[in-house]
């Protein structure tokens, strides 16, 4: 009989839809019965899959963008209501109803599936990175990165005087974010979780889409799997001046990503425009100023590890998806994060010595910008250590990995609370 897997995603972002979309078309067919859940998202990239699809609910991503900006970000304003949730929380449990999955595997589901996998007592992996559970390893969150002291709101603010008030005040902070998921839990029966950062690592099997060359853990707890980079590309075509490009000198791919900062295209562009070099812009959707310069050329998609590939340098906004895909490559970066989840990724390429992180996108320069590239382009240092990760990245199966996962799990059977 074949092991029906469920996959939930929350559509906000394309990191968190493709990896899951990654690891459901590694799942042979004649095996696994294979349902995806999610919204509405672009279905270029579903083509050619042939699993079940079922449509849920999702915050619109340019209201999540909008909170977890440091540029706009107000934790007083979370979009995840109890209305939401409980919204989220029905969907989820008529899915398991109809479906009734030997394993539920969730990306960014982390407020609705500790609520509804246990409350039905259905086995649920939670693919998360491992900057999450590397601060509760540590018991300390000084020197924590989601940019606090780089949010608007808090610029006055002396940075002294927030080096020293955040570790004090985040277990607080923590606690408090955790509070409607643990209402939602005491509804339906379930004991409390002490923070957020246990609440979005929660799990009956935690997978980390990372390396533990790049992300260290104290300890690893006998659930978590490090599963290697679950890198994603588009399948489109290259441009027809492809070939042309870095042959006579260096080539630098960009990109904002599908949760960039808008205001880092043009900043970028400026940076770029005016440099020794061949630009490659993946627009990701957003808009582009014009007039361009003569040597940056834009396309709406590019095949991204190709481009990394070619490239010296790829510019982007710190993120696992396109930091790590150029990493897998061997090529270095350039961070201008926009919010918490880019500036954990991102640190922790820079403390591998494979990349340069810059200010956030809202208020990096263009200056800034240029000397980056100019240093990872003039210190070979960069490409060498970018060079090294590459070569622990391909030590990793994820594929492999995970179907360990899925045996251990329907196995085992049964779920925690």
């Amino acid at each position: 009989m074949k092991k029906k897997i469920l996959f939930i995603v929350e559509a906000n972002t394309w990191s968190q839809v493709v990896r899951c979309l990654v690891l459901a078309r590694g799942l042979d067919p004649h095996q696994y019965e294979v349902h995806f859940a999610s919204a509405s998202f672009d279905e270029r990239i579903f083509g050619g899959t042939s699993f079940t699809r079922w449509p849920i609910s999702s915050i619109p991503r340019e209201t999540v963008a909008e909170f977890v900006s440091t540029s706009t970000m107000d934790l007083q304003r979370i979009p995840y209501t109890k209305a939401i949730l409980e919204k989220y929380i029905a969907e989820e449990l008529a899915l398991y109803e109809a479906i009734h999955p030997d394993l539920v595997v969730h990306d960014m589901r982390f407020f609705s599936t500790p609520v509804s996998a246990p409350a039905l007592g259905v086995p649920c992996a939670n693919l998360i990175n491992a900057f999450y559970t590397y601060w509760i390893r540590r018991g300390s969150y000084r020197g924590f990165p989601p940019p606090l002291p780089e949010i608007r709101q808090l610029q006055w603010v002396y940075p002294t005087i927030l080096e020293f008030f955040i570790p004090l005040a985040m277990p607080i902070g923590l606690r408090f974010l955790a509070r409607t998921v643990n209402r939602l839990r005491r509804e339906h029966g379930l004991p409390k979780i002490s923070d957020l950062f246990h609440v979005m690592t929660w799990g009956d099997y935690v997978l980390f889409p990372d390396d533990p060359l790049l992300v260290p853990l104290k300890e690893q707890a006998p659930n978590e799997t490090f599963l290697g980079p679950v890198l994603w590309s588009p399948q489109v075509p290259l441009p027809e001046y492809w070939d042309e490009l870095g042959r006579d000198r260096p080539m630098v791919y960009a990109t904002p990503g599908s949760s960039g900062g808008p205001s880092a295209v043009p900043t970028v562009i400026e940076a770029l425009g005016g440099m020794d070099v061949d630009v490659v812009l993946s627009a990701a959707g957003y808009t582009v100023p014009k007039p361009l310069p003569p040597n940056v050329h834009v396309v709406d998609m590019i095949p991204g590890d190709l481009a990394a590939r070619k490239a010296a340098v790829v510019v982007c906004n710190g993120g696992a998806g396109t930091g790590y895909q150029a990493l897998a490559e061997g090529t270095p970066t350039v961070s201008t994060p926009s919010n918490a989840d880019q500036v954990m990724a991102a640190r922790f390429v820079r403390d591998a010595g494979a990349g340069v992180l810059l200010p956030d996108s809202w208020k990096v320069t263009a200056a800034e910008i240029r000397t980056a590239v100019e240093r990872v382009m003039r210190d070979e240092s960069f490409a060498q250590a970018a060079q090294r990760v590459a070569a622990s990245f391909a030590r990793f199966d994820p594929h492999a990995r995970f179907h360990a996962v899925i045996d251990k799990a329907t196995a085992n059977g049964g779920a925690a609370t």
